[in-house]
């Protein structure tokens, strides 16, 4: 079933709007580098780079680009050495878990802003594993629901798919963490073209929202999603389609 009602469609319009503003790019360019330093610079054998750089050519990032982070990641660089990858996991507005994945050269730093975030936007911190054991990775991938119909997609299934529905104006199409790579393929293979992949932390359980705390939830997200340091948000509300497009139009 479609995860968030409509909440693909928004997130990937959100992203084209976060490109033209260069956040997206800062973001994909440091996930790129450290990829590229705790794998390798070949995409063949590091898994992680190669997802990093698809993500960046989803996103139209320019190849130079791409290159330089690779390189700035296999190299004696000092700034590409110290980030690591942390997660935040908390509780916003009406009790909707949510986690938050970063890469930081300051975890200090990068932590204070995420509490800030919270109590601002009406959520609050939580500790390690509060939340975590009601997400679960999988690959998610976005295709244009206008352009391609149901049957188009078949060729996911049969590599391997868990599940394709129509979430507002695309596709989702859901994938274990290790099928990703392989129903894009098949997908790409068969003429279908991929708006977005990735790997991301989908909820199994989920959080009913009151229409008036909606707005309030979305504000936190957005203000999560929009710290440099920050790779993804994932959250397990449940809010119905028509609520979160005027919100989003709002």
């Amino acid at each position: 079933m479609a995860g968030h009602s409509k909440w693909a469609s928004i997130k990937h319009k959100k992203k084209a709007v976060d490109a033209k503003r260069g956040v997206l790019f800062t973001k994909l360019t440091r996930a790129i580098t450290v990829a590229a330093r705790e794998g390798g610079g070949d995409p063949e054998g590091n898994p992680a780079l190669a997802l990093a750089i698809q993500k960046a050519r989803d996103a139209s990032m320019p190849k130079d680009n791409i290159e330089r982070a690779i390189a700035k990641g296999t190299g004696a660089d000092a700034d590409a050495n110290a980030y690591e990858a942390v997660v935040y996991e908390g509780y916003g507005p009406g009790g909707v878990a949510i986690l938050v994945e970063a890469l930081t050269d300051n975890r200090n730093r990068t932590g204070s802003e995420v509490r800030h975030t919270f109590t601002k936007h009406g959520g609050n911190l939580g500790e390690p594993g509060s939340v975590a054991w009601t997400f679960e990775k999988k690959g998610e991938i976005v295709v244009d629901g206008g352009r391609y119909s149901e049957d188009d997609l078949l060729p996911a299934i049969d590599a391997g798919a868990e599940d394709v529905a129509l979430d507002g104006d695309v596709w989702e199409i859901v994938t274990g963490p290790t099928e990703l790579q392989a129903v894009r393929e098949a997908l790409a293979a068969d003429g279908v073209e991929i708006e977005s992949s990735e790997l991301v932390q989908r909820p199994t359980t989920r959080t009913p929202v009151d229409e008036d705390r909606v707005r309030t939830l979305m504000n936190l997200i957005e203000s999560l999603e929009d710290n440099d340091d920050v790779q993804g948000v994932h959250a397990n509300f449940d809010v119905d389609a028509d609520v979160l497009e005027r919100v989003a139009a709002a």
